[in-house]
């Protein structure tokens, strides 16, 4: 056998053997022939091209989606059995609507040519508005002649489950149908084995020329510029008999209802046009995943994979908001708390006090063909859940809040103490309670993310370093949030709690030769000594002695770590090192942030600078100036952008925070609602930014407007403007 035949088989066996190691593995069939597009509100969403079509190229995730069931599969808009020629489309900058300009080609019948190209103007405008897609499809007509033609719209559905979407196969389904439903509606059935019914409802004004169910075909006549207007409304679950509501009213209602969930939220404007932009559709798409919840609003974590509660994403999101907006963690908190699980439920990971990983709506889930109706199956949601409780009372003040959410805390801390660490040597661990759920239960989750220097997978129970960093900080919030409601005793045995794990940490981690943590222990006790971004999270938590997070923080920015975009997820030189990867190389905006939150803790400022430069020319090279899930870890090159994955979802709750997050660590920013103090420690700004103004930085009731100018190294404060009592200073020191 030929070497080169060798290594084709040996990789071969590697992806067959990936594949069968993730059973949720989201495959990567071939490129989209046409660029994406997405939507979302409340718990819907739409993915479609640049044309706005949906299904038009094969493959990928397109479609209505709602409760991750797929309500429309296909939406294609022909002109007499051709494509229109695409001008250009664009979103709304609050990402309210998607506008796309076409024009017609050279239309020809039996070799005549009937109609010239750049003839008619379409403007197709799509939006989603309680559980509908709105579209309204303006035609102008720009020559000095009558034309006639067809316009036909192809739909079609499969009702998919997202998890079929994403790759799965299955042995049985449901029954389809559909049917006409008076002369301007279809309707599209299908009844799922778990029972439920799923409708979809097609409504077309004014009434085709002709209907089918599967087709609209509109004969159209346009006089010189004259205009014409078509309407299509497609409606996920309506009752039979209900209408959706008319387009214009229906986009006037979202875009209120827009403007008012992202009021009140601290206005950030910067001295850097680009920055400003960043910032801008930053906080535009975390306020597209906002879902309204019966707990409050919460940050769903990405579309079009992961366009659900998700426990983990939920809580380092509301973190990364929390000084712009500290609702979000409210919301997070009372609804993760309402999911916290009272149970043990091998199939779902579930033990009494566990705090949710995942929860699905679709037809898979409820027949448990998939873990994730109820999903608990993360080692890290648990202690996030303690750790931003006490963030939040911190940054409000809100002991009603504090007070309802304590009983969750609790059983909280009895988990982490209990089934969290099933051999009681003091750290948290995980192993999977059925080999349906995710082998490796960190925020790196992929089969292969947790490994030895030699490439070994860790096999057993598993404990990651970060974890621990993550128990550690939240022992010591809950302390004090504890004292506040008069449980001292409690209070005093977190921090000995705490104190004990910071001193078996450094005993058990510490890699000499590595000059950093190890990136876990596994079920034999055994350090995985491999350079990974996980050390960098463990300055976020404060855990790390000084001498050695001094090592740690040099360690992340050496070119083996830093790529000059931002810093890998995995060391170059590691034996799992790929840069194309998933968690093995490549470079998580999100992980970035809450590394600099650790290198600003420490105070590595000029660390801070690099990572928050180094992502924000990534993020100007982007699509739309969007930070993705992640990109890959290749080394920059001077004159070029960097390279992007090809499944990451855009956007991406936590990804879409991080510009927020650096800002945060830049500045220092830290809060005492219970002193009415906002304190700015050793702030420094980038080299890109000469000025950074806040307005309405919320604490308690009260607010103030700062401007802080950069003067070299150093910056100066201003206040613009204060209302209530509030105190704002700067400090000098770490």
């Amino acid at each position: 056998m030929s070497a080169e035949v060798a290594s084709k088989l040996s990789s071969t066996a590697r992806t067959d053997e990936a594949v069968a190691e993730q059973p949720f593995y989201i495959p990567m069939m071939g490129p989209a022939a046409r660029p994406r597009r997405s939507l979302k509100h409340d718990d819907t969403f739409i993915v479609l091209d640049d044309h706005g079509d949906i299904g038009a190229s094969a493959g990928g995730p397109d479609g209505l989606f709602n409760a991750d069931t797929r309500y429309l599969a296909r939406l294609e808009l022909m002109l007499d059995e051709v494509q229109p020629l695409l001008l250009g489309s664009s979103l709304r900058d609050d990402n309210s609507a998607f506008t796309v300009d076409l024009t017609n080609p050279d239309v020809y019948n039996q070799g005549r040519l009937v109609m010239s190209k750049d003839m008619l103007h379409i403007v197709r405008t799509i939006f989603l508005w309680r559980g509908t897609a709105y579209q309204r499809i303006g035609i102008q007509n720009h020559g000095d002649r009558r034309v006639s033609f067809d316009l036909k719209l192809t739909f079609d559905n499969d009702f998919a489950d997202l998890f079929e979407v994403r790759g799965a196969t299955r042995r049985r389904r449901g029954t389809s149908s559909s049917k006409l439903d008076g002369p301007a509606g279809v309707r599209l059935e299908y009844r799922g084995l778990d029972g439920v019914t799923r409708t979809t409802a097609l409504n077309f004004d004014p009434r085709p020329t002709r209907l089918l169910v599967n087709m609209a075909t509109y004969h159209l006549e346009l006089a010189p510029h004259e205009t014409t207007s078509l309407f299509v409304a497609v409606s996920c679950n309506t009752p039979a008999g209900e209408r959706s509501g008319r387009f214009f009213r229906s986009l006037l209602a979202h875009r209120r209802e827009m403007r008012r969930c992202s009021s009140g939220a601290t206005c950030i404007e910067t001295s850097n046009d680009i920055f400003n932009e960043v910032l801008c559709q930053a906080m535009a798409d975390l306020n597209m995943l906002m879902t309204d919840t019966p707990q409050g609003r919460y940050p769903y974590a990405g579309i079009p994979w992961y366009s659900t509660t998700f426990g983990r994403d939920g809580l380092i999101t509301a973190m990364q908001m929390l000084w712009v907006d500290p609702r979000i963690a409210r919301g997070v908190l009372r609804r993760l708390a309402f999911y916290q699980a009272k149970e043990t439920d091998p199939l779902a990971d579930a033990e009494p006090g566990k705090i949710l990983h995942e929860m699905r709506g679709g037809e898979m889930a409820a027949l448990r063909e998939v873990p994730f109706a109820c999903y608990y199956g993360s080692v890290d949601s648990t202690p996030l859940f303690v750790l931003l409780a006490g963030l939040y009372y911190e940054r409000t003040g809100d002991i009603d809040t504090l007070r309802e959410l304590w009983p969750a805390i609790e059983a909280g801390l009895r988990w982490i103490d209990g089934p969290g660490d099933p051999d009681r040597d003091g750290f948290v661990e995980y192993q999977r309670a059925s080999e349906q759920g995710l082998a490796n239960q960190g925020w790196k989750d992929s089969y292969d993310a947790v490994f030895h220097a030699d490439g070994r997978l860790a096999e057993g129970y598993i404990a990651l370093a970060e974890v621990q960093g993550y128990v550690f900080a939240g022992k010591l919030l809950a302390a004090r949030t504890a004292r506040h409601l008069g449980k001292s005793e409690f209070a005093d045995g977190l921090e000995a709690q705490a104190a004990r794990l910071a001193v078996r940490f450094e005993d058990a981690f510490w890699c000499d030769e590595l000059n950093t943590y190890a990136l876990a222990l596994d079920g034999e006790k055994k350090p995985c000594r491999v350079r990974s971004s996980n050390a960098g999270q463990l300055l976020f938590s404060g855990m790390a002695r000084d001498d050695r997070a001094r090592k740690v923080a040099a360690d992340l920015m050496r070119p083996h770590f830093f790529s000059g975009w931002g810093i890998r997820t995995v060391a170059y030189g590691e034996t799992r090192y790929n840069p194309m990867s998933y968690h093995n190389g490549s470079i998580w905006p999100h992980d970035n942030a809450l590394i600099a939150l650790g290198l600003a803790r420490y105070g590595f400022k000029h660390a801070v600078e690099r990572v928050f430069k180094g992502l924000f020319d990534a993020a100007a090279y982007m699509d739309l100036r969007r930070l993705p899930e992640l990109f890959c870890g290749f080394r920059r090159e001077r004159n070029r952008g960097p390279t992007l994955y090809p499944v990451a979802c855009v956007p991406q709750a936590w990804a879409s925070a991080t510009p927020l997050t650096l800002l945060e660590a830049s500045l220092g920013l830290e809060f005492d609602a219970v002193r009415g103090e906002i304190r700015l420690r050793n702030p420094r700004l980038p080299a890109f930014l000469d000025w950074v103004v806040l307005r309405d930085l919320q604490l308690g009731s009260s607010m103030v407007d700062l401007r802080l100018r950069r003067h070299g190294e150093d910056v100066s404060l201003e206040v613009l403007r204060r209302r209530g009592q509030i105190q704002v200073s700067i400090v000098l020191a770490h």
